[in-house]
């Protein structure tokens, strides 16, 4: 069988390579995904956080699409595609009894090609959700990078009405030009009244809806609309909760009832402050049905870090529509224990002692780290907090302080928000010091989160545990695993964690870990010494 001759080839694929990083599991896993191959069966695997970070997991399916006798589809961002062209796959195609062809691309290259092609997530999903025709049926494909899944789908599935869009709305529809000029200004001036926060971004609001649903009114028809309108027009009927009264009975006048969905997408305004422009976008909120159509095509391989706390990752498959899956996650006794600093009388971070003594906490630690080697990282969530950090630090350390920068001194001092320091943690050295301000759970200020908080209250459901702390444990694993490399020290100013029931779950995510209970400058040169080691 495919797994056997997997399993001896990369045990002797392993045992050849001299100072190979070593990965317990690389047998296991090979053997999974060929099994899934084997069997068209659709599996889940997390491999943890520590090594979805090193990516050293990528060797076992890598040799298990080589060796399968038919075609495999690899999806992976354009980064990992390239480290698996100039290194993994080469590496292993002269030791594995494999010669298959290699291809990239956003589309599969023929009904005669049975070899391995690598495509972005972002082609992948444009193709599957146009019904599938750039990919054929049937052909199995690994999803490398699934903790992102839900995000990348989003993404391709939010679509817009940008500034431009009303100027060929007017060319369009030239009778309804001053309806169309007039609630334009309306909104405009309706979204800039709205209270600024970090995003950028609010919720359709009561008084929008109307001035849209008045637009709407205006048109006898809505076939003589651009595409993005026709389109925008169509889903804006959904917000049967939100419509008001009069643009209810208006669309049932002319016989085009908004019909209810399951799941209404939702709408959300985007604002340019300087340029004094707007635009609109919507989304699906709920994406199980729009997905679970895809998860049948094809057997599919997801390849995730730290996606869920259970093997079976139910709240994942939930949302995601998937079913029938085999699971698979492997422990992390293997993985080097952080050093954890959570202080116990710090100030709740919704309180306002908290910025103070925050910022104070955050300078002590770095001047007794001053000495030690290595880079200090500052995640911080809150925007203007995070400029006001970096301003104080500046002042006392200089240059060393950098504000989401990669061009970084030996022992700088990053001030980062946890987004970009996801996306450039792979190209960073693993810090010394990671001070983290809060945890990262979704802020209800965003209004993105806010809409989704709100539809599983309407659904009486836990939205905390089901959706705002499986998002915080999540994003908490992945930010400190290159500090278990660098064997250095977590420093987890939110007290939330000691203070509040859930943080015992937010413990054990983050275990295995050694409490520290004090600070001095020992601390550090004892870190520098075994490093040194």
């Amino acid at each position: 069988m495919i797994e056997a001759e997997v399993h001896l080839s990369l045990h002797n694929f392993l045992r050849s390579q001299a100072g190979f990083p070593s990965w317990p599991h690389h047998l296991t896993m090979a053997r999974l995904v060929a099994r899934a191959l084997r069997l068209g069966r659709s599996a889940l695997i997390q491999v943890g956080a520590v090594c979805g970070y090193q990516g050293r997991y990528r060797t076992s399916f890598v040799a298990s699409a080589l060796m399968w006798h038919g075609p495999v589809i690899i999806v992976a961002q354009e980064a990992v595609q390239q480290l698996l062209l100039r290194v993994e796959i080469p590496r292993l195609q002269q030791w594995l009894p494999a010669n298959k062809p290699i291809r990239t691309g956003d589309a599969w290259p023929g009904a005669q090609f049975q070899g391995l092609l690598l495509t972005s997530p972002e082609a992948w999903l444009r193709g599957q959700l146009a019904g599938g025709s750039r990919f054929p049926q049937g052909i199995p494909t690994i999803i490398d990078g699934a903790d992102d899944l839900e995000d990348w789908v989003r993404t391709q599935l939010t679509q817009d009405i940008q500034p431009h869009d009303w100027d060929q709305l007017m060319l369009a529809c030239p009778k309804q030009a001053e309806a169309i000029h007039e609630a334009r200004i309306q909104l405009a001036h309706e979204l800039f009244q709205h209270p600024a926060n970090p995003y950028e971004c609010y919720l359709i609001s009561q008084p929008e809806i109307e001035i849209l649903s008045r637009l709407y009114s205006a048109f006898e028809s809505v076939q003589a609309m651009p595409e993005p309108w026709k389109q925008f027009w169509e889903q804006f009927q959904t917000l049967d909760e939100n419509l008001s009264p009069t643009a209810s009975r208006q669309l049932l006048q002319r016989g085009e009832p908004a019909q209810p969905t399951a799941s209404p997408p939702l709408f959300w305004a985007t604002i340019a402050h300087r340029q004094g422009l707007f635009s609109l976008h919507y989304a699906p909120m709920e994406l199980g049905e729009i997905l679970s159509p895809i998860w049948q095509r094809q057997p599919v391989v997801l390849i995730g870090s730290a996606i869920e706390p259970e093997t079976e990752a139910p709240l994942f498959q939930q949302r995601l529509g998937l079913d029938d899956l085999t699971c698979l996650k492997f422990s992390s006794d293997q993985v080097e224990a952080i050093q954890l600093y959570v202080p116990y009388k710090l100030p709740l971070p919704n309180t306002p002692e908290f910025q103070a003594a925050f910022i104070h906490k955050v300078r002590t630690l770095v001047c007794l780290s001053a000495t030690a080697p290595g880079l200090t990282v500052v995640l911080v969530g809150d925007v203007p907090l995070k400029s006001q950090v970096a301003a104080i630090l500046a002042s006392e350390f200089g240059s060393r302080v950098q504000v989401e920068k990669t061009c970084l001194d030996e022992n700088g001092i990053l001030i980062s928000g946890w987004e970009f320091w996801r996306e450039h943690q792979r190209v960073l050295p693993a810090p010394q010091l990671l001070i983290i301000a809060t945890l990262p759970l979704p802020s209800l200020e965003n209004p993105l989160v806010a809409g989704r908080v709100a539809r599983y209250k309407r659904s009486h459901q836990d939205w905390f545990r089901l959706y705002l702390l499986p998002s915080a444990l999540n994003e908490l694993q992945r930010a400190i695993a290159p500090v278990r490399e660098s064997q250095g020290i977590v420093a987890l100013l939110d007290s939330r964690v000691v203070n509040r029931s859930y943080g015992a779950q937010i413990l054990a995510a983050l275990s295995p870990l050694a409490r520290i209970n004090y600070l001095d400058p020992s601390l550090f040169s004892n870190t520098d010494e075994e490093n040194s080691t």
